[in-house]
């Protein structure tokens, strides 16, 4: 990782102006902003043992069966870039790599140009572990775009800290986090979060720790409103059109917030900071600043002047206009997360 100077993550439990921070972070003229990665390989991303260059894309090739099974059901998320300019690749034909699907349309204008140009060297490198591979595609893709800073950002990532710790112990970790109420109703309006929230109540039905574990009576035993989610059709009503609680999601938001302050409590002090949305909304230019100096790069006056202006915030405070009764459980729902973020800034 010869051409990299620093590598960064940003993590937190997505909803959390994650999305606008990637592209602001893009326009740093040395940052390789490298958007939801970790998200689209998933827990396929870090075998164990030795990989050959080919063995280590197929990692990246692979379409993203999740991902895929949610386009063709027409559940996709917005974050799904490659769909909004769709070039040769597509989910009823030849699938959709996982690299292609939001990596690389972040990157460039020619996804698949790029893909191509990464697979005829990525194929030829000799064995080395998962965390060396990324390390050389991070130097790679920085000397291909002149970038000497790395910087992924994957929504509902809190839970990959200490596998990124482990692979990747020099690398720095920013928590970007959101009012909980606030993010808690994003989620329940999300897409992707809707599903999470469904395939979670699966697992908590059954048992099991994860979906591709599942039995076929395990399957059989749950409900009809969510055995049709596993299966490779299913209508997209079961996912967009049911009433789930938003206090289930604050309580989702909590467990995530609970349990990534502890993760990240672990890392050494210099290896960590954080970073509000609302922190961001009101002093833009002071907290881009003071990101630039953890990511390792310079503050540069036009820079920080063109992220302040993208920054929106008029979905801020969206849930103090719900009726008082359901606001107050909302905060109820948050308050253990809402307490270790205390606890976390000291």
């Amino acid at each position: 990782m010869d051409d990299v100077r620093t590598l960064t993550f940003v993590v937190g439990t997505g909803r959390s102006g994650s999305t606008a921070l990637s592209g602001i972070v893009n326009a740093h003229p040395d940052v390789l902003s490298l958007n939801e990665l970790l998200a689209s390989v998933q827990s396929r991303g870090f075998p164990e043992g030795l990989l050959d260059g080919g063995e280590f894309w197929r990692l990246l090739a692979d379409p993203n069966p999740l991902f895929e099974r949610m386009i063709r059901n027409g559940v996709p998320m917005p974050e799904f870039v490659y769909t909004h300019r769709p070039g040769r690749f597509a989910t009823d034909t030849t699938g959709i790599p996982s690299l292609s699907l939001m990596v690389l349309p972040h990157l460039t204008d020619d996804p698949d140009g790029l893909f191509d140009e990464l697979e005829k060297q990525v194929r030829g490198w000799p064995n080395r572990t998962a965390a060396g591979h990324y390390e050389a595609l991070f130097g790679l893709l920085c000397t291909r775009f002149g970038r000497s800073a790395v910087v992924e950002r994957s929504g509902y990532s809190l839970d990959r800290v200490p596998l990124l710790r482990k692979a990747f112990p020099r690398a720095r970790f920013v928590h970007l986090f959101r009012d909980g109420p606030d993010c808690a109703l994003s989620m329940s309006r999300h897409t992707g979060y809707r599903l999470i929230f469904l395939l979670r109540e699966i697992l908590a039905r059954t048992g099991a720790e994860r979906v591709e574990e599942l039995t076929e009576d395990q399957v059989r035993s749950l409900p009809p409103e969510l055995s049709p989610l596993l299966a490779e059709r299913f209508d997209s009503a079961l996912v967009l059109d049911r009433d789930l609680p938003s206090t289930g999601f604050a309580a989702l938001w909590s467990q995530l917030v609970v349990q990534g302050v502890a993760r990240l409590g672990e890392l050494p002090e210099p290896l960590r900071t954080t970073l509000a949305y609302e922190d961001l909304l009101d002093e833009p230019r002071e907290e881009l600043a003071r990101l630039a100096g953890f990511i390792g790069v310079e503050p540069l006056p036009q820079w920080l002047d063109a992220g302040a202006a993208c920054l929106d915030g008029s979905r801020r405070g969206a849930s103090r206009r719900l009726p008082a009764a359901e606001l107050a459980a909302l905060r109820e729902a948050c308050a253990p997360g809402a307490e270790a973020l205390a606890g976390s800034r000291g």
